[in-house]
């Protein structure tokens, strides 16, 4: 799967209150004992979940060789549960209504006819469940990197990663927090003691005709930063508009980054819609640029980042930081030559970073007493009427 060759999709989770020790063979047991291991009865009631070894769908034989990478364990779990389409459902309501009418067939059904087939059509589902038909199968690939103490899901559904995450939970006993923008910037405010700087922020009014700073996808709570994961997209794209594409990290490296392939843009007011753009260069067409003096937001983003020697091209989601479609390149390998599985698993770790590396640089002017000037600064880039590129010239 995508962790350990190709393209890569993935949510993170911060794993905390893990008592279980070097990875080992009480890992492998705790994973064998929870197989999956499919039970038709019970897939009429729920979906089943169990977990696989990775290598396919029907993989449950675990191997210290084979799931245990360095410091990391690379598992799957497998989900199944009953689908039956949709125009079949309605041909079986058909057919169950029109022997029940009889006669009648030319007339509206009553409310408890409509009640009688609909039961008749949930007993056929259950029936064909039991049979084995129906049976929708799919797979979330799981890294388990004891090294940063994170859990990489190849998923960015929260419904799937939330079975996913219970299931492991049983397993190992483990708590998960979600890595998104919230948890990013509490980790970095309490890392630097700013955590009664970020208490009292705001999401930030870019545009004066506005009264309010309202987001419509942001809930509000006290402890809800994720419209951080917005405003970090923003800013990422007038700081390299601006200033350059080059941006120095905390730990003394560098990434360079640009914005491509494709730009999502919506109204933090509910008003003017959404908006969604593919071009080599997202950013640099015209109505990218209405679309932000409007008011729009970035909520997904293609982009481009190096950073020490290694490439990433991925699509972020602002207010979670899923990373979809994400494709690691290595500069001086030959085509169609690939690394070690440590090695591998060491450039996720590496594109992780980077993220959070440019997240915490954001955070370093966000949180800290120089936004109210950058804030300034972006409000009167977006009202410009050609913002400025001050992108060196290759």
């Amino acid at each position: 799967m995508g962790f350990l060759s190709g393209t890569t999709t993935f949510s993170r989770y911060r794993i905390s209150n893990d008592h279980t020790g070097a990875f080992g063979e009480d890992h492998l047991q705790n994973l064998t004992d929870r197989a999956f291991s499919l039970d038709l009865s019970q897939l009429v009631e729920s979906a089943q979940v169990g977990f696989t070894a990775g290598t396919h769908l029907f993989d449950t034989h675990f191997e210290l060789e084979k799931n245990i990478i360095g410091d990391a364990l690379y598992f799957a779990i497998r989900t199944d549960c009953l689908s039956v389409p949709g125009p079949i459902k309605n041909a079986w309501m058909k057919i169950e209504l029109a022997g029940i009418m009889g006669d009648h067939k030319t007339g509206r059904p009553s409310k408890s006819q409509n009640e009688e087939a609909k039961e008749a059509v949930e007993a056929r589902c259950q029936t064909e469940a039991a049979n084995g038909k129906f049976i929708r199968s799919s797979e979330t690939a799981a890294l388990w990197d004891a090294a940063t103490d994170t859990l990489f899901l190849s998923s960015n559904s929260e419904k799937g990663n939330d079975s996913c995450l219970d299931l492991i939970q049983q397993a190992f006993g483990l708590e998960f927090e979600p890595l998104t923008p919230s948890k990013l910037a509490m980790e970095w405010a309490d890392e630097n003691k700013q955590l009664k700087s970020l208490y009292e922020i705001q999401p930030t009014l870019w545009h004066p005709h506005r009264s309010d700073s309202q987001i419509v996808w942001w809930n509000g709570m006290g402890d809800n930063y994720d419209y951080l994961g917005n405003e970090f997209l923003l800013w990422l794209w007038y700081r390299w508009e601006t200033a350059g594409d080059t941006i120095q990290l905390s730990d003394d490296s560098e990434v360079t980054g640009m914005f491509s392939r494709s730009l999502t843009l919506d109204c933090p007011w509910g008003e003017h819609g959404k908006e969604s753009i593919s071009a080599e260069c997202p950013v640099a067409l015209p109505e990218a640029e209405i679309a932000i003096r409007l008011g729009k937001l970035p909520r997904k983003a293609g982009l481009t980042l190096i950073r020490n020697n290694e490439q990433y091209d991925f699509s972020l989601q602002a207010e979670s930081f899923g990373v979809s479609g994400g494709k690691i390149s290595y500069p001086g390998i030959e085509t169609g030559q690939s690394k070690e599985l440590t090695d591998r698993i060491e450039s996720i770790r590496q594109f992780a970073d980077s993220i959070d590396f440019l997240f915490e640089a954001f955070c370093q002017v966000r949180i800290g007493a120089s936004w109210k000037t950058e804030s300034k600064q972006i409000t009167q880039w977006l009202q410009s009427e050609k913002q400025v590129r001050a992108r060196p010239a290759a």
